[in-house]
């Protein structure tokens, strides 16, 4: 399940799925994924979705897009009944297919013809028209004629990185991160800029804040005090605030909503 807040709700009104790429495309596809719902005589439903540091690309009616890592949080309004295919690379993963800096789509949309041309469209209609598998061997196809024969080293540091970040909450700060790679900051920075498309302290601070959200949703008594302490904040105050700017409300009002 992607890092959507309330999960418990949203599993109420749609169903998520993720499907395996095929082998030699995992260096750049974390997964696919497909949400359905089917809401006919119901109220549209407003999910809302933490920002993650990975491209993806979406496939819906009228909305066929590359979605560049999004600066904060975001809604998807879903209605009636219906599909969305996707696919969420590894941070890193697509600046092969983008050829430019990733950070130079970061916060933005961009059709699929913008990126892919006339064969994005193609991708697009065939897409919309298949089932889950046909869909899934549509994208493989797809992209196995547009990856590289060998993954860039570069690019799988950037998601070793990436996923340091997530795998230890104890690191806080950007320095410790270089150090803990033999970078300098600069070539972190660098780094990040161009296969991940934002800054490691964006990717340091949105890990802890999934973490702390992933502890409030399941339901259970928060100790924020100790919390902080182990996503290493300085006192829960800081935790809060930053809870609150990034999911709309501090911790204790996003437990009661469970």
């Amino acid at each position: 399940m992607p890092a959507i807040l309330h999960p418990r709700a949203g599993q109420q009104k749609f169903r998520f799925g993720a499907p395996a790429a095929a082998p030699a495309l995992r260096p750049f596809v974390a997964h696919y994924w497909t949400v359905t719902w089917d809401l006919r005589g119901q109220a549209p439903y407003e999910q809302q979705v933490l920002p993650y540091p990975a491209v993806n690309m979406t496939f819906k009616p009228g909305r066929c897009r590359v979605a560049g890592v999004p600066r904060g949080r975001f809604t998807e309004t879903l209605h009636d009944a219906g599909r969305v295919f996707g696919v969420r690379f590894h941070p890193g993963g697509f600046h092969p297919f983008l050829r430019a800096p990733v950070s130079s789509i970061t916060g933005r949309f961009l059709a699929i013809e913008d990126i892919f041309g006339t064969p994005g469209q193609a991708l697009a209609d065939a897409i919309l028209a298949a089932d889950d598998e046909a869909a899934v061997t549509a994208m493989n196809d797809f992209l196995a004629a547009r990856a590289p024969d060998e993954p860039d080293p570069a690019a799988e540091l950037a998601a070793t990185v990436v996923a340091r970040t997530a795998a230890e909450p104890g690191i806080t700060r950007v320095d410790d991160l270089a150090d803990a790679f033999d970078l300098t900051m600069r070539q972190l920075q660098r780094l990040f800029a161009t296969y991940v498309g934002v800054s490691p302290k964006w990717v340091i601070r949105r890990h802890r804040l999934h973490e702390a959200a992933a502890r409030a949703a399941a339901g259970t008594r928060l100790d924020l005090g100790a919390l902080a302490a182990e996503l290493g904040y300085s006192d829960q105050a800081h935790l809060t605030r930053d809870f609150a700017a990034m999911v709309g409300v501090p911790p204790a009002q996003y437990v009661r909503a469970q």
